[in-house]
C-alpha cells in the first residue's frame, strides 16, 4: 500500500518545493479522494489534485509539468474487489526541505521571508494575565447572533401555538394565556487565522496561547495558520492542558518561522468549501503584520473575498501601535477597503479588547 501511495505524495512535495501552498490536510483529502473515486486514469487524479490542492489558473502549466514528471510511465490501478483496507494517509518527513523562492523586482514585504523553511520547533507556554481575563468574559461578552431555534418566554414575539393547543387540551378548551417565543440567542463562530511567518517570529508563540485559550472559551471556534501553507489548528489546540496543546502544535507546524505567502494561504482556504463554511457568517480576525512576500493581487482578491463571506472582517497588526501607522506595502494598501476593523495586535491584550468589543462595534 505504502508504495502505491508514495507518488500521491510526492506529488504533495514537489508541490510545496515548487512554492504551491499544499497543506498536511489537503494532501490528506486528495489521497483520500482518489481512493473514493476509483479513478479510471490519470487525467482523473490530475482533476482531483487541482481541485484539492486549488492551484491557481495562472500556475496551471507550473502544475502539470510537475504532475507529469512524477506520474509519467505510472498508472493508476484500483484495489481488488473485496479489499476493504482504509487508505493510510501519511505526511512525509520534510523536516529538513528548503526552498528558495525568486526575488521579485519590487518586493512587496521589507521583511517578508522568501524562503519555506520546514523544521518543528517547540512553542513557548506561560501564564498571561489577559488570556485570564479574556477566557473570564468570553461567554457574556463575544459577539452574539440570532438563531434559528426558539424559546418559550413571558413576552415574546410569535405566539406558540403548538403549546397553546396542548394548553387548551389540558383546560377543556380554554386558553388562560397564550404562550408566545422568541429566537435564542447563540455565539458567532471565531475565526482565527495567525500568520506564523519569520516577520512574526516574536509574537508567534502568545497568539498560538491566545488562540488555545480562545479555543477553549468560545462556544465555536476554528484556528488556521498561515505561512508559506494552510494548516488546521482547531483539533492540534483541543486539550485542555496548555504544555499539551503547545506541544502538539510546535509538532504540527511545519512552516513555523518560514516563508510568506498570505495570499495563497487565504486563496487555499477560500478553496476548500468547509473551511470557507467556518467563515461564513463569522467573526474573523487575521493576526499578521500583511508584509506578503507574493504577488499582492492574490492576496488582495482573497481578502475581499473572504469580506464578503464573514460577519465582520479584522486584521491585527502590531504594525498599528503606532498611532502614525499608515498601509505602505501594496498588499496592506490594496485590502484596507475589504476590511471592517484594521487595529493594533501588538499585545495579546488589544487583541483580547478587539473580539471582545467586536460586538459593540459593530
Amino acid at each position: 500500500m505504502r508504495q502505491v501511495l508514495q507518488p500521491f505524495f510526492a506529488l504533495a512535495s514537489a508541490l510545496r518545493a515548487a512554492g504551491f501552498a499544499v497543506a498536511p490536510d489537503q494532501t490528506q483529502g486528495f489521497v483520500a479522494a482518489v481512493g473514493l473515486l476509483g479513478p479510471d486514469g490519470l487525467e482523473d487524479v490530475r482533476s482531483a489534485a487541482l481541485a484539492l490542492f486549488a492551484i491557481p489558473p495562472e500556475r496551471r502549466a507550473e502544475f502539470d509539468a510537475i504532475f507529469d514528471a512524477i506520474f509519467a510511465g505510472r498508472e493508476v490501478m484500483a484495489d481488488a474487489e473485496g479489499d476493504d483496507d482504509e487508505v493510510d494517509a501519511v505526511e512525509p518527513d520534510d523536516s529538513s526541505l528548503e526552498v528558495e523562492i525568486e526575488e521579485a523586482e519590487e518586493p512587496t514585504g521589507e521583511e517578508a521571508t522568501a524562503a519555506e523553511r520546514l523544521a518543528a520547533r517547540g512553542v513557548a507556554g506561560g501564564e498571561d494575565a489577559a488570556l485570564a481575563v479574556f477566557a473570564r468574559q468570553a461567554d457574556a461578552r463575544l459577539p452574539r447572533r440570532l438563531s434559528y431555534r426558539r424559546k418559550s418566554v413571558k413576552r415574546g414575539d410569535r405566539i406558540d401555538l403548538r403549546r397553546a393547543l396542548k394548553e387548551a387540551a389540558r383546560r377543556d378548551g380554554e386558553v388562560m394565556r397564550l404562550p408566545e417565543t422568541r429566537r435564542k440567542q447563540r455565539q458567532r463562530k471565531i475565526v482565527l487565522l495567525i500568520d506564523v511567518s519569520g516577520s512574526m517570529k516574536e509574537r508567534s508563540d502568545a497568539h498560538l496561547r491566545f488562540a488555545h485559550t480562545l479555543v477553549q472559551s468560545a462556544e465555536r471556534a476554528e484556528v488556521f495558520t498561515l505561512g508559506t501553507r494552510l494548516t488546521r489548528m482547531t483539533q492540534t489546540l483541543a486539550p485542555v492542558d496548555q504544555t499539551r496543546a503547545l506541544a502538539r502544535a510546535g509538532a504540527a507546524l511545519a512552516d513555523l518561522d518560514g516563508g510568506t505567502r498570505l495570499g495563497e494561504a487565504l486563496s487555499a482556504f477560500l478553496a476548500v468549501p468547509r473551511y470557507a463554511g467556518f467563515a461564513r457568517g463569522a467573526l474573523v480576525a487575521v493576526l499578521s503584520d500583511g508584509l506578503e512576500r507574493g504577488n499582492p493581487a492574490l492576496m488582495v482578491e482573497a481578502t475581499r473575498r473572504l469580506s464578503r463571506l464573514a460577519w465582520r472582517l479584522h486584521w491585527l497588526t502590531p504594525l498599528a501601535a503606532d498611532p502614525a501607522y499608515r498601509p505602505a506595502t501594496a498588499a496592506m494598501a490594496g485590502i484596507l477597503p475589504w476590511l471592517d476593523d484594521l487595529s493594533d495586535g501588538s499585545t495579546l491584550g488589544t487583541i483580547s479588547h478587539q473580539l471582545l468589543t467586536a460586538a459593540r462595534a459593530a
